[in-house]
């Protein structure tokens, strides 16, 4: 029978006064009975809306319903066609924008929980080790090479190997993963957790360079005219941190967020003394921006003993870009948010540090470009906030790196690759890109999209390369 009940079953969450301490996983899995309940909450729609929304096309009443028949091991195996990713997805998509936003349970009540129950199916399949069981693959014996071990890359790498090609990604760090390791904390993403996703690529026979800097260690032509690889895809992400053109950015405690996750994730600075990489955090900190990342350093900075984080915005709540349900965890873990406020001065003494920032208060105007009302400073509103460590989430772009050593590769002014938006394809023959390298800073999900794009288009283009 299926469960008509308006809400979804709610997930178990750490109490908030406790898990603004620690770095455990904020939100618990379902139980077995609850992914059941709340399966059977799915109407099992012939059109299927929710699909439509998924930038990866996951079959989510197919799965789903596999899922209320008691089949987990099948519901794995119907996410798995189209997602590389399902464990992360389940965590970190913006479920409440995609799916879920297209479900039509969600018109007279809650959408069903499609992101928990993608995260449940995940869990409960690497558990039971069947996301590393091997492949039955026929391989063509063409190379294929991967810039980045982001989503963007995984994705395309995952879906290039299960139609049998010989595909290596290079990474330019010491863990693959990409912003799934250096960008999202443990608390949102745990870090096992994505190498158990990328041991599963590696089941398919996907192989891993890692150290490996695109554009310094080996550039791009050099990889097709030289090792042999027919076609590339670039997924280098957007690495690039940008800061306010405003006066002290140069101050010591003055961080991009992109350089505070970085330590805090990648480099454990969470757990100093026992790895060497400290990461102090003054009494007092300011997050400027609204976005998830913005959220994702306040938590971090919180966990590492700051007394009071801020999240200073330049727009009103209403505006703020990040998840939702990552600004109600943020305030339920005492996260402060000034909002309709805008740093002008980060305000240093005469070692260099920082000791305060001088801000404005705001007002809407309106519209600008993005759609969103405009902020207008208010005249005389000009105070002082008692900070000791600013850090900048104000978005990123794509490391010129690759840019400036491919000869030929058509680039935006800001530094984004020109693709072909159907196929990924750049300007160059067998070059393809997608993800944050293309658009700028985006959503994981909407990178996998970009990934899997890329890489139908690139065996099309073998395929044909090769009859």
């Amino acid at each position: 029978m299926p469960n008509m009940n308006p809400k979804k079953t709610p997930a178990p969450e750490q109490d908030p006064k406790v898990r603004a301490h620690n770095f455990l996983e904020v939100t618990q899995m379902y139980t077995p009975e609850q992914a059941q309940e709340e399966a059977q909450r799915c109407l099992n729609c012939k059109n299927a809306p929710c699909r439509k929304g998924c930038p990866v096309a996951v079959n989510i009443p197919a799965f789903i319903h596999a899922l209320a028949e008691g089949d987990e091991d099948g519901a794995y195996e119907i996410i798995r066609e189209t997602s590389a990713l399902p464990a992360v997805c389940g965590r970190v998509c913006p479920q409440e924008n995609q799916c879920e936003g297209k479900c039509v349970r969600g018109i007279k009540g809650e959408p069903v929980g499609i992101g928990r129950l993608e995260r449940y199916v995940a869990d409960r399949a690497m558990q039971k080790g069947l996301h590393t069981k091997k492949a039955d693959i026929q391989k063509n014996g063409i190379k294929v090479a991967v810039i980045g071990s982001g989503p963007a890359g995984l994705t395309c790498a995952g879906d290039l190997a299960k139609r049998g090609y010989d595909v290596t990604i290079f990474e330019a760090l010491h863990l693959a993963g990409g912003v799934l390791v250096y960008g999202i904390p443990e608390f949102r993403l745990p870090k096992a957790l994505v190498r158990e996703e990328i041991d599963s690529l590696a089941s398919m026979g996907v192989k891993i360079e890692r150290n490996m800097v695109v554009g310094r260690s080996i550039r791009v032509q050099e990889l097709m005219e030289e090792e042999g690889f027919e076609a590339v895809f670039i997924g280098s992400g957007a690495g690039l941190p940008q800061f306010m053109k405003i006066e002290g950015t140069g101050l010591n405690e003055v961080f991009s967020a992109n350089e505070f996750l970085t330590r805090f994730n990648l480099m454990g600075a969470y757990k100093f003394p026992e790895v060497d990489t400290p990461l102090r955090v003054g009494k007092n900190v300011a997050v400027v921006g609204g976005g998830n990342v913005a959220m994702d350093a306040a938590r971090c900075a919180m966990r590492l003993g700051a007394e009071h984080v801020y999240i200073v915005y330049r727009r009103s709540l209403e505006e703020l870009p990040a998840r939702r349900e990552e600004v109600h965890h943020a305030m339920e873990e005492g996260i402060e948010f000034k909002l309709l406020c805008n740093p002008t001065r980060i305000v240093g003494d005469e070692n260099g540090n920082v000791v305060g920032m001088d801000v404005i208060d705001m007002e809407l105007g309106e519209p600008d470009a993005s759609g969103r009302r405009r902020p207008v400073p208010k005249e005389g509103s000009e105070h002082r906030m008692d900070v000791q460590t600013v850090i900048m989430a104000i978005g990123t772009s794509p490391n010129p790196l690759i840019k400036s050593t491919t000869d030929g590769l058509a680039t935006q002014p800001w530094g984004g690759i020109i693709v072909d938006e159907e196929t990924g394809a750049t300007n160059l023959p067998g070059v393809y890109a997608g993800g944050d390298a293309v658009t700028g800073a985006a959503t994981v999900i909407l990178a996998m999209g970009a990934g899997k794009t890329a890489a139908a288009a690139m065996d099309k283009y073998l395929q044909e390369k090769h009859a």
